[in-house]
């Protein structure tokens, strides 16, 4: 009789995450379902001088931000059964998990490493199976990527350069009659994503969401994607 391995893959992943990080966990409504999301304690501890200076990089995905608690919102009360879902920009993976739990065959992306084996374990724990998961540079999208059928991205205009990377990332994983939905809470690079996506023969139309949770109060728009008609 064999025995019964000491450990199942995302029990060692998760042995892996607490031995490196200083974590915590977060508990979440989706869908009135609460949803907990291991993470790191604190970003700041993650902060790296040779990071920053390589590409300006800083751990954004180690914060649960409204924009992302919006979305998954949204996400949750879709009919996603059998779609192709696309996250740019995972993070801890609570919109993926929003998704998968809507029945979607997700695929989460990150730029950091970390951020999908966090996004991976937390969507395991969530829903009882595995996630797509994959390395994804805005700026050298993968040409083997594929289409879906929905991309959803949270709070990720904060820098002006990443107006054209989005809109580029969108319509290069976009399929025809598919939508994309971007939450975002009025970001610096907003304004140019819009003119980036019409360039690209990409519409968008603004859906305002309130949010408040103790002394925040702010709008979150889901900026909802599609192709233009032909």
């Amino acid at each position: 009789m064999s025995e019964k391995p000491l450990f199942t893959p995302m029990e060692s992943l998760r042995a892996d995450l607490e031995r490196r990080f200083r974590t915590t966990t977060r508990t979440v409504q989706v869908g009135g379902r609460d949803v907990d999301l291991l993470s790191p304690a604190n970003a700041d501890d993650l902060i790296s001088e040779d990071d920053y200076v390589m590409d300006e990089r800083l751990p954004y995905w180690a914060d649960l931000w409204p924009s992302a608690q919006i979305l998954a919102g949204e996400v949750r009360t879709m009919r996603l059964q059998g779609q192709r879902v696309l996250e740019l920009g995972c993070g801890m993976g609570l919109v993926a998990i929003a998704a998968a739990l809507a029945g979607a065959d997700v695929t989460a992306t990150d730029y950091y490493e970390d951020a999908i084996l966090f996004a991976k374990l937390n969507a395991a724990a969530a829903t009882g199976k595995l996630i797509g998961t994959r390395m994804v540079d805005w700026s050298k999208m993968p040409a083997d990527l594929g289409k879906f059928d929905v991309v959803l991205a949270s709070d990720v205009l904060y820098e002006p350069r990443y107006a054209a990377m989005v809109a580029g990332a969108i319509a290069a994983t976009l399929a025809r009659g598919g939508e994309a939905i971007i939450a975002d809470p009025g970001r610096i690079a907003l304004p140019d994503f819009r003119q980036e996506c019409a360039a690209r023969g990409l519409t968008s139309e603004g859906d305002p969401r309130p949010y408040a949770e103790g002394d925040i109060r702010q709008t979150i728009t889901l900026w909802k994607i599609r192709w233009k008609a032909e």
